[in-house]
Formats: structure tokens, C-alpha cells, sequence
């Protein structure tokens, strides 16, 4: 099964790319600290649920496109 913190991590990494902002421009939006965006983009945080809604909202994403892919790969 895959891990849901790394997939998570992913995505949060690959929308922050696309968007062309820094961990620490995405970290200022959030109000959060760079090094906290950068460990979970690693899939090393199990973050809470106020925290990946300030992630969607200053990544301008719907919280479900942060989870996209986790059930895609289940057990068989």
C-alpha cells in the first residue's frame, strides 16, 4: 500500500511547482514555516486537517486534488 504521507507530499510539491512559488513563498501563505512545507513534501508530517486546508487554499486547489492517486494503487 502506498504511503498516504508521501503521495500527499507529491502533490502538494507538484501543484507548489506548477504555481512557480518557493516553499518559502508557499510556507508564507499558509502561515506556516518553510522547513514544516518542506517536511511534508518529503511525507515525513502527518499534518492536520487545519493544515492541508491552508495549503489548498494558498495553493488555490481543492483539498481533494492534494490526496489524488492514494487509492489508486490497493492491495489485490
Amino acid at each position: 500500500m502506498a504511503d498516504i504521507k508521501k503521495i500527499f507530499g507529491k502533490n502538494v510539491r507538484i501543484y507548489r511547482e506548477n504555481r512557480g512559488i518557493s516553499q518559502e513563498k508557499l510556507a508564507s501563505l499558509c502561515s506556516l514555516h518553510r522547513t514544516y512545507i518542506g517536511s511534508i513534501e518529503r511525507g515525513e508530517r502527518n499534518i492536520s486537517l487545519e493544515n492541508i486546508q491552508k495549503i489548498a487554499n494558498a495553493l488555490e486547489v481543492k483539498i481533494t486534488d492534494l490526496f489524488e492517486g492514494i487509492n489508486a494503487k490497493k492491495n489485490k
